[in-house]
């Protein structure tokens, strides 16, 4: 039910994002979605790609400080405060959300999002038949 996202500790300074871009360039691996948080000394830039496991390893072997995770991507009718009626599902169950992303496809709106409780975050996405992106289904982002 949820999907592989990669977090790469980035310096801010010129360059630092383009080099990890071009690794993941060079290996043919496809940005479905990202964002970057940033800090005074470094950014988090947060990816869902094509190949997460293959992008985790080429990045670690290269010396770039990064770790894989499990997200939920839920897509939604694309209608104003369907995004907040998705939220105000888990914040009613007393579930954090600890960041949250999206983005626009194909008509739908999709969440990119990480809970503090995974397995009642599932919960609540079955029990209101929210539809969730799969891992496999990725590829039909493309």
């Amino acid at each position: 039910m949820t999907v592989h996202q990669l977090s790469v500790f980035i310096e801010n300074k010129s360059g630092a994002l383009v080099s990890v871009l071009r690794l993941l360039k060079q290996e043919n691996i496809q940005l479905i979605a990202s964002t970057i948080a940033d800090t005074a000394d470094y950014g988090i830039c947060r990816i869902i790609c094509s190949q997460p496991e293959k992008a985790y390893n080429v990045l670690r072997e290269a010396g770039v400080a990064v770790s894989l995770c499990e997200v939920f991507a839920v897509e939604l009718d694309d209608r104003p405060g369907k995004a907040a009626d998705a939220i105000e599902l888990f914040a009613g169950e007393g579930i954090s959300i600890a960041y949250l992303y999206s983005f626009l496809l194909n008509g739908k709106g999709v969440l990119i999002f990480r809970t503090d409780n995974t397995e009642k975050a599932a919960e609540i996405i079955t029990a209101n038949g929210l539809t969730v992106i799969e891992e496999k289904d990725l590829s039909l982002l493309l």
